[in-house]
């Protein structure tokens, strides 16, 4: 049994590690800032990294722990964090993000790809998001050398995800088969897609990082496409409706946004410069022990969770909202 620090473990990845980590037998703190609980059997220290200092440290135990999971985005956060713990932690994660590479377009690229300059600063804006990441890896590198994992992962699905990416498809569908109206896709569908479930992602993290697992990698599911999500989204929701496909060029006039964010088509990602952004390569991590489990689960997983939110609400991180989908089906058949 293991003594398993996660710096903050109330909120979607982090909340699936600190379960993982109970399951897997092993004692769990958390320090978060306290507005949400900790899964149950969890310790949670409250404390707000939020200035970057070691000042928040201070509220943990005396003590050593086995590993020491860090998911933070910013690096004030993360640099602190290391300069309070490092000293402590025999093991150490750290949970970056494919976003840190500075080109996307080249599909079945590894963790040898370049990355992009390192944010100057304790505190990333949205838009820094990757070069923030960056920073943060390159503070886990200073402080711990080749004695650290440094784990990238890419789009993470499964319930609770927060970002309304991967669950669009399953809610649309299971709406739309409510209401017997069709739904608006992609003419192509053969581009690549990838994902992890968070599940999966969160055991890994735990188990490899209990190990002693070290390196950079990219913590990424096996490519497939678009289709076969769209497909496992259908059969889940139990749609049998019509499916209405929109050409690039269409959908780009009718201002639909790639990918995320308000008023788009998740997953859809047309730009050749995106080409490799949902297909790396990811054999480092699966060398290593990162298992997947069938889409129809995580499908199902993402389903579950959209019900609970409701199907028809409207689109805040990505996605539709229903009245407007059914306004451009409207319009591109007319």
């Amino acid at each position: 049994m293991a003594q398993i620090l996660v710096l903050g473990g109330t909120a979607w990845l982090g909340r699936a590690v600190v379960r993982q980590a109970l399951a897997q037998g092993h004692e769990v703190t958390c320090l978060a800032r306290g507005d949400r609980p900790a899964p149950d059997g969890a310790r949670l220290v409250a404390a707000d990294r939020h200035d970057g200092t070691i000042e928040p440290y201070a509220a943990l135990p005396d003590t050593s722990w086995d590993l020491v999971i860090d998911v933070a985005r910013q690096p004030g956060q993360v640099r602190g964090a290391l300069a309070a713990l490092s000293d402590r932690a025999a093991h150490w994660v750290f949970v970056s993000s494919i976003s840190v590479y500075a080109d996307h377009s080249r599909p079945d690229a590894d963790e040898s790809a370049p990355l992009l300059p390192a944010l100057i600063g304790d505190v990333a804006q949205a838009e820094e998001y990757g070069a923030g990441k960056v920073a943060c890896e390159q503070a886990v590198i200073g402080a711990r050398g080749p004695h650290a994992l440094i784990a990238r992962p890419g789009l993470i699905a499964g319930h609770g995800d927060p970002s309304d990416r991967f669950g669009y498809w399953p809610g649309r569908f299971a709406l739309a088969a409510e209401r017997a109206e069709p739904v608006l896709v992609p003419d192509r569908t053969d581009r690549a897609c990838q994902w992890i479930d968070v599940r999966d992602l969160a055991a890994w993290l735990v188990t490899a990082g209990v190990g002693g697992t070290t390196g950079v990698m990219d913590a990424v599911g096996p490519a497939t496409t678009l289709e076969a999500v769209l497909y496992a989204a259908i059969a889940a929701a139990g749609f049998s409706g019509r499916v209405v496909r929109a050409g690039d060029e269409a959908l780009r006039e009718a201002g639909v946004e790639e990918f995320m964010g308000p008023r788009s088509l998740p997953l859809w990602l047309s730009d050749p410069a995106w080409a490799g952004f949902l297909d790396r390569s990811g054999a480092a991590a699966a060398a290593a022990g990162l298992g997947h489990r069938p889409l129809t689960e995580t499908v199902g997983d993402a389903l579950a969770w959209e019900r609970e939110l409701g199907l028809g609400r409207p689109r805040a991180g990505a996605g539709l909202d229903r009245p407007d989908e059914l306004a451009l089906i409207a319009a591109l058949t007319h």
